[in-house]
């Protein structure tokens, strides 16, 4: 296991946005997709308090449920973007 999950959507933009910022870092991650309707989403909402996507959690960091596909890619530049590799 990854420490880094994101749980998405298919075919969502705002998914497409982080997981192309991952690819780009060269982070290896778990993807969980979760259903389309927001009622069957119980499990994000759990992690997140609310049941949109996408959402990631970073086990190495703290983070436990961070919404928003901006803030998640400004995360993972100001992160993992300047590592030495």
């Amino acid at each position: 296991m990854s420490s880094i999950e994101l749980y998405e959507l298919e075919g969502c933009p705002f998914c497409t946005k982080v997981t192309d910022k991952l690819d780009e870092l060269g982070l290896e991650y778990d993807s969980h997709f979760v259903p389309r309707a927001h009622q069957e989403r119980t499990e994000v909402e759990e992690i997140s308090g609310q049941t949109g996507v996408p959402v990631l959690v970073d086990h190495d960091h703290g983070v436990d449920g961070m919404p928003e596909s901006d803030d998640i890619v400004a995360y993972l530049e100001e992160t993992y973007g300047q590592r030495e590799g």
